[in-house]
């Protein structure tokens, strides 16, 4: 009985001697596939908004917003960037090189693409080629699928589509700095002086002058402001026009008389009093005379 204790004692420990901790594998050739096994059933954490993770990730500061496609070393492969206040989108490539006779830049995404304005020779603050323009009306389409860009024979992409709440984040930002059009003033109401019938008359701003007796008038459209020595301030008369400036007719009433007032083309018109010449020679019918006189536009 007592050898036969002694035996089971004896398997026993040897038993426990087999069974080799974690330490234990530490160099053993198969040491690797047992941890390996392991750890195939846990997967690794990731964190996508990490920085440096592989993917499309939009960065933004105050400088801008920026959608970049990052590799799993952590390089971009391309990067859009909008900067802040400006109607301005920049695509950059740091793996294009630059070409002294190339100066456009495409990028897209399927049957859609927008050409860039691009430095031949290069960027030097980001490295690679930069492409940079005006933001596109179509941005959204250009970012909703595969992205590409083009620059000479080299090519980049098409890479995968950016996710779609990105591509929205990103293209509303760039919206943002497209420039406003600038407040229009309220419609101002049409002078009497410059309509006539309800449609618009010519300017026809002009001065004329006459002499023996001396009289004077000031055009404005279809309005005739009439002075004389009597009456210096002048008195509006509310004519009907035809015509042109330099050859046209202004018809109404002064005083309950005719009133007109006619132009035509007379280059060296002279005042009668003054070694000045006018362009424009006038007839003026007014109070049943008729005077005479020159005219200058204004």
């Amino acid at each position: 009985m007592r050898t036969s204790i002694l035996l089971v004692t004896a398997l026993l420990a040897a038993g426990c001697s087999r069974q080799e901790g974690p330490e234990e594998n530490i160099g053993r050739p198969d040491a690797g596939e047992n941890v390996a096994a392991v750890d195939a059933g846990t997967p690794a954490a990731t964190d996508p908004a990490a920085p440096g993770s592989p993917g499309w990730d939009l960065q933004s500061s105050g400088e801008g917003v920026a959608l970049a496609l990052l590799s799993a070393s952590g390089s971009t492969a391309i990067r859009l960037f909008c900067p802040a206040r400006k109607n301005e989108i920049l695509v950059n490539v740091p793996s294009f090189r630059p070409i002294g006779s190339e100066e456009r830049l495409s990028f897209g995404s399927g049957g859609e693409a927008a050409a860039l304005v691009a430095d031949p020779r290069g960027d030097s603050q980001r490295g690679g080629v930069s492409g940079r323009g005006a933001v596109p009306g179509k941005l959204m389409a250009l970012v909703s699928g595969p992205v590409a860009a083009s620059y000479g024979a080299q090519s980049s992409g098409p890479h995968p589509a950016p996710p779609s709440n990105l591509a929205r984040a990103f293209v509303g930002a760039c919206a943002q700095g497209k420039a406003k059009p600038a407040p229009q003033p309220p419609p101002q109401p049409a002078s009497a002086c410059l309509t006539q019938d309800g449609k618009p008359v010519p300017a026809n701003r002009i001065r004329a002058i006459g002499t023996e007796p001396f009289w004077g008038a000031r055009i404005e459209g279809r309005c005739v402001t009439y002075s004389h020595p009597e009456d210096q301030k002048g008195t509006r008369v509310w004519t009907r026009f035809s015509g042109t400036t330099t050859n046209g007719s202004w018809v109404g009433a002064l005083g309950g008389s005719p009133f007109v007032l006619r132009t035509r083309p007379r280059p060296g018109c002279s005042d009668g009093m003054s070694d000045n010449r006018y362009p424009i020679a006038v007839t003026l019918t007014v109070g049943g005379e008729q005077r005479s006189g020159c005219a200058l536009p204004l």
